[in-house]
C-alpha cells in the first residue's frame, strides 16, 4: 500500500524560505517520479516541480530560480526547498508519485495517482 505524507508547511513572511518534505512508503527507492503540485482557493491545482527516478528535475515558469526539488532514496523521501517566497506562492502544497523508472515525466496532475493529504503554506506581505 502506498502512502504519501506531507510536512514542512507553515507561515512566513514575504521572501522567507521554507523546505516542505514527503515521505512516501510503498514505494521501491528509486523507481518512482514524485512530484509537488500546489492549489490556492479558488483557484485550479497546478504543477510545481517534478524529479524522476533518475534524478532529472522540472519546474513550473514561476518557481524557477527560487524553488528545488531533491529525494533521498535511501529514505524514501522528497524535498522542496523554498526560497524567495511570494504572497502568491500561499497554498495547499501536495505531494505525489508514480510507480516506475520513467524519464522527465510531465508537469501535470493526471500523470501522477498517488497523492498525499497536503500541507498549508502561507506567505504574508
Amino acid at each position: 500500500q502506498v502512502r504519501l505524507v506531507e510536512s514542512g508547511g507553515g507561515q512566513v513572511q514575504d521572501g522567507g524560505s521554507l523546505t516542505l518534505s514527503c515521505t512516501a512508503s510503498g514505494y521501491t527507492h528509486d523507481s518512482y517520479s514524485a512530484v509537488w503540485f500546489r492549489q490556492a482557493p479558488g483557484k485550479e491545482r497546478e504543477g510545481v516541480a517534478n524529479i524522476d527516478g533518475y534524478g532529472n528535475t522540472n519546474y513550473a515558469e514561476f518557481v524557477k530560480g527560487r524553488f528545488t526539488i531533491s529525494r533521498d532514496n535511501a529514505k524514501n523521501k522528497v524535498f522542496l526547498q523554498m526560497n524567495s517566497l511570494k504572497p502568491e506562492d500561499s497554498a495547499m502544497y501536495y505531494c505525489g508519485a508514480r510507480r516506475g523508472l520513467y524519464a522527465r515525466p510531465p508537469l501535470t496532475p493526471g500523470y501522477f495517482p498517488d497523492w498525499g493529504q497536503g500541507t498549508q503554506v502561507t506567505v504574508s506581505s
